[in-house]
């Protein structure tokens, strides 16, 4: 009796420094796990009840439900490390993807910097144009209106001659040679304008005008006698 009791002291011991031990993770066969507790339930059953059975019985339950929850922590842990071994595999993915998304979104900065640079460029380059454009118009709306300020001038003065001809006589007229000239080189540089601002109905009729002045002249030698025009 002695002895039974040296092992269920034993026991008893064991059960208990493996209840109080630390939750380190042991993996233990079944087939032990199974052996050891049909000892236990056979060496409870070798004796006549008492409280060493008791004992013996309460450790077989214990050791059952430590070995159950062992392995289902077991499992757990398998579990966990396929499920961070996916995770890494996952993150080492996705750290790849964001690299390469990284280099494109670099790329795609860098081609809108050089498409903003040129668009910027040929805006300030239409805007030098449009302004070259304008200040052209000015000039030529400057010489039209010049243009215009002279002719209506010599019409004004041929108005004017004519109007003193027509006072004058009906028959003769008497214009100095000097006269004709000035309003010669008047028409000339009328004409001259007009040609340059491409207008040329009234380029035709300066140079008419001119021609016209032309004739009365060559048809008197001495540039400072009066012109007479008559039957």
């Amino acid at each position: 009796m002695r002895d039974e009791d040296q092992v269920i002291d034993l026991l008893d011991a064991t059960c208990f420094q493996a209840i109080s031990m630390s939750a380190t993770v042991v993996s233990l066969p079944p087939s032990g796990i199974a052996e050891t507790l049909d000892f236990l339930r056979r060496l409870a059953s070798m004796m006549s009840g008492g409280r060493n059975a008791e004992m013996l019985l309460q450790a077989a339950t214990h050791i059952e439900t430590l070995g159950r929850r062992a392995l289902s922590a077991e499992q757990l842990f398998h579990a966990q490390q396929e499920e961070c071994a996916e995770n890494a595999a996952l993150r080492q993915v996705a750290e790849l993807a964001a690299g390469r998304l990284t280099v494109e979104v670099d790329g795609l900065k860098a081609e809108l910097l050089a498409h903003a640079r040129l668009a910027e460029a040929e805006h300030l380059r239409l805007a030098e144009q449009t302004r070259e454009l304008t200040e052209e118009t000015r000039h030529l709306s400057a010489v039209v209106d010049e243009a215009d300020a002279r002719l209506a001038r010599a019409n004004a003065e041929i108005e004017g001659l004519r109007s003193a001809l027509q006072a004058r006589s009906a028959t003769t007229v008497v214009v100095p040679v000097h006269t004709l000239q000035l309003l010669r080189a008047q028409f000339n540089h009328l004409a001259q304008g007009f040609e340059r601002s491409g207008d040329l109905i009234s380029q035709t009729i300066c140079e008419i005008g001119g021609s016209a002045i032309d004739q009365a002249i060559a048809g008197h030698e001495d540039p400072d006698a009066p012109v007479a025009d008559g039957p």
